[in-house]
């Protein structure tokens, strides 16, 4: 166990100092891509979000009714949020709902303004600005809110990428849209979401593994350095080298993709000669110890 440093700010003291302000920065980020790309475009960009201009869109064409973007996304992050609390973690939620009210909040404020009214760089660029914002949030331990919560939650249970989740929700949005105010938006939309989600790959790996073969003389070394820093097990397997046909074993592991920079560092202090391979794993049966959001 570390011994905390003189002078070290404990992790409770730590961690609003750093997530509050990137959960702003997200949220400002977030906003200003509403009130450029997306209005300018008129997309969706999915989830609650999307859901909500989708609605506000839908009164302002039908009563002539311009709904503010705060009361009705914050209405419909209502039941998210209540998952969140009850099943994922009460300071993750709570990092979540400033985000939600910060998001809605700037939109609001910030005035619509055009970068550029061509409707695929809005769809492209929009989409990676999104996706980054979202990204953002989830390294610094927050959410954007509405399906985040409820992807998370299934990926917890099930152990399934939930950004598959988020993509059958968002859909679905898109149908609506596409029935209601014409399809052309809703196929652009579609490229925005697809430019998100691919930052979003990028950036944040916790909902996926990667598996580590390493060839060592040192096993019982790195089995140790593997479990100090990801609370992952391993696999010691008997080999024999086929050159030099001297013994060597293969310690097997599967981590969280996230994890995996750490982990090749502590395995190679552990032993500077250890030979590392690292596959991306697709699917994952049995237990796999996936630490709950704080």
């Amino acid at each position: 166990m570390k011994k905390k440093k003189a002078g070290e700010l404990s992790p409770a003291v730590r961690r609003p100092l750093t997530t509050i302000p990137v959960v702003t920065v997200a949220a400002l980020i977030m906003a200003v891509n509403l009130k450029t790309f997306v209005g300018t475009g008129g997309l969706y960009p999915g989830g609650v979000s999307g859901l909500s201009l989708l609605i506000i869109r839908l009164f302002e064409m039908s009563f002539g009714i311009e709904l503010p973007f705060t009361v009705v996304n914050v209405a419909l992050n209502a039941l998210p949020v209540y998952v969140g609390f009850k099943f994922i973690g009460k300071n993750f939620t709570l990092y979540s709902c400033l985000m939600i009210i910060l998001n809605s909040v700037f939109a609001d404020l910030i005035p619509q303004y055009i970068i550029t009214e061509d409707i695929l760089l809005i769809a492209i660029f929009g989409g990676m600005i999104n996706g980054f914002a979202i990204g953002l949030c989830l390294n610094a331990g927050a959410t954007s809110g509405g399906t985040d919560f409820i992807s998370i939650f299934l990926s917890e249970k099930r152990g399934i990428d939930s950004f598959n989740i988020i993509l059958g929700f968002n859909a679905f949005i898109l149908c609506i849209a596409g029935i209601m105010f014409g399809w052309d938006k809703a196929l652009y939309s579609i490229i925005f979401q697809y430019a998100s989600t691919s930052v979003l790959h990028m950036m944040y790996k916790k909902f996926r593994q990667t598996t580590l073969f390493i060839v060592t003389r040192k096993p019982a070394e790195v089995c140790s350095a593997i479990y100090e820093v990801s609370t992952h097990g391993a696999t010691i397997l008997e080999g024999e080298g086929s050159y030099g046909h001297c013994e060597r074993n293969v310690v097997y592991s599967v981590i969280s993709a996230a994890q995996s920079k750490k982990v090749t560092k502590a395995v190679t202090e552990a032993d500077p000669e250890a030979f590392i391979n690292e596959v991306s794993t697709q699917k994952l049966f049995g237990n796999f110890y996936r630490p709950k959001e704080d």
